[in-house]
């Protein structure tokens, strides 16, 4: 049966992401208590999970907990083993070894066949798998499998340089859970260290650890002392709610943005600061919204006070973004403000048609400027009022702008179903990935494709084109061009570099891709 998944927008991907390509760091608390022994480890998520299959546009985030990946990426940002012990890749093919003795959550051995079958299943178009198809190539692949030698390989029909980083993080479904994928909502199959086993609307959620479980990253157990063996996870929307909770130890783990993070400093936490790019814009570029215009968009853009709005945004004093991706992604550049519009780009209104009319608005062919801005109510109150400034400025450049302030599935409605707006914004902790960027900037609109702002912009797409052939780190240069080609014609707009950070209580962690936190890491102590 195939199942179609509402593709999610990039705002989205700061609470469910599947950004699987980033590094992390270990997080070390002041506590010197000794290790508690099968205790229970209560994350607070600001969010809840209305699906857990991992392929999914919501699942992504906990799938860490009970699915694994044929490779993972350590703390300082290197491959490490996961589900293969090795592997190697070019720029169109990719072959990865098994380890042995890997067993799914149901007892039944991994074949390399059963993951050939997982990477085929999540990587048809047919299916609409948005969490899978935010890490996998945005190239056509085919997967094989030789079970004899526990090989599985897999060849592109076209050029990917991060074939690596892109097929070997995908959390691996097993047959159980292909057979009936309608289950993965509410149920766990894959071959992770620990199992869902108890699902409640609204959270609470738990996870259960599997004993011998000896395949994590770089061949991490779960019998090492002080791994958790259940894991917790209420619902906590509110950040000042989550760091009450984690001064009282009512959580042991939360991400906490904001000027809340000044009241947890200093009282022997765990942190890890997570980058983030905070207020990632887009404008829809769909026939019948007048942000088609490419001198509109770019006079939008070039009338903003990019130092105000990210003072506004991070609730302090900000730094404008860099880039379409956070530090430490890879291929980040310093290129952001030097590619963007500036202040010539209003002056140049006047040639594109566009004139003020007695109340000093703008107007082309008769018709006023409208622009209906959406942001994403579960993404806090100083994005909101960094739309509600940005909203603000193009008032007075002569736009009647209708600032909403949406909950995630109405946002998601409004930009992969009815179209029903002009801007968007959100953060997202990146895709360190140059290239995950591309199904977003080019290609087919929902719901055939991720474009959901129907950009058409023919120079990202030809240096997008040059930089798919040259391998891995080699293509930097060009992935950059290709990114200052959609500043230049104002088809996104990054508003601050930022950060989050992750605290823990009486606990000590690991995180790498953009702060997930590694399972096999987790010591609680009393």
């Amino acid at each position: 049966m195939l199942r179609r998944v509402l593709p999610v927008p990039l705002a989205a991907v700061t609470a469910a992401a599947l950004a699987l390509t980033g590094c992390g760091t270990t997080a070390r608390s002041d506590t010197g208590t000794p290790l508690v022994e099968h205790g229970t480890l209560r994350i607070a998520a600001a969010a809840e999970t209305p699906s857990f299959d991992p392929y999914s546009a919501f699942g992504a985030g906990p799938a860490r907990y009970a699915y694994d990946s044929l490779v993972n990426v350590d703390p300082d940002g290197a491959v490490v083993s996961g589900l293969a012990a090795s592997w190697r890749a070019t720029t169109t093919t990719a072959e990865f070894t098994l380890r042995p003795g890997i067993t799914c959550s149901d007892g039944t051995p991994l074949t390399a066949s059963a993951v050939a079958r997982a990477l085929t299943y999540a990587g048809d178009p047919a299916n609409q798998l948005a969490g899978a198809q935010t890490v996998l190539p945005n190239v056509p692949f085919t997967a094989t499998a030789d079970d004899a030698t526990g090989t599985v390989s897999a060849t592109t029909t076209t050029p990917y340089p991060f074939l690596t980083r892109t097929l070997g993080l995908l959390p691996v479904v097993c047959p159980a859970g292909l057979d009936h994928p309608e289950k993965l909502d509410r149920a766990t199959e894959g071959t992770g260290p620990y199992v869902l086993t108890r699902y409640t609307p609204g959270g609470p959620y738990e996870f259960t650890v599997r004993e011998g479980y000896t395949w994590g990253p770089a061949g991490a157990t779960t019998a090492a002392p002080g791994q958790p063996a259940r894991i917790v996870i209420p619902v906590v929307p509110q950040a000042s709610t989550a760091a009450n909770l984690l001064l009282t130890g009512g959580v042991h783990i939360a991400m906490v943005g904001g000027p809340d993070r000044a009241r947890l400093s200093g009282r022997g936490l765990a942190t890890v600061d997570v980058p983030m790019v905070v207020g990632l814009t887009f404008f829809n570029h769909r026939p019948g919204r007048p942000l088609g215009d490419p001198a509109l968009r770019r006079a939008l853009v070039g009338a903003l006070d990019r130092q105000g709005l990210a003072n506004v945004a991070v609730g302090g004093t900000g730094r404008p973004a860099s880039d379409l991706r956070p530090a430490g992604g890879v291929c980040h550049a310093e290129h952001a403000t030097a590619d963007l519009p500036g202040p010539d780009a209003v002056r140049a209104l006047g040639a594109a048609g566009w004139t003020r009319d007695g109340d000093g608005r703008l107007v082309k062919d008769g018709r006023r400027l409208r622009l209906r801005v959406l942001a994403g109510a579960e993404l806090g109150p100083a994005l909101s009022s960094a739309a509600e400034l940005m909203a603000r400025q193009w008032t007075a450049l002569g736009a009647d702008v209708r600032l909403v302030t949406e909950n995630l599935p109405a946002l998601v409605s409004a930009m992969y179903q009815t179209g029903d707006f002009d801007v968007s914004m959100g953060s997202t902790p990146g895709f360190p990935l140059p290239a995950q960027f591309a199904p977003f900037f080019s290609g087919p609109p929902p719901a055939q494709g991720l474009n959901f702002s129907g950009v058409a912009n023919p120079e990202y797409e030809a240096l997008v084109a040059r930089a798919l052939r040259e391998p891995d780190t080699a293509g930097c240069d060009t992935w950059n061009r290709a990114a200052a080609a959609l500043f230049h014609a104002a088809d996104v707009l990054p508003i601050a570099d930022g950060s989050s950070t992750l605290y823990g209580y009486r606990t000590t962690f690991a995180t790498a891709n953009g702060g997930q936190i590694v399972p096999t890491s987790i010591r609680l102590h009393r």
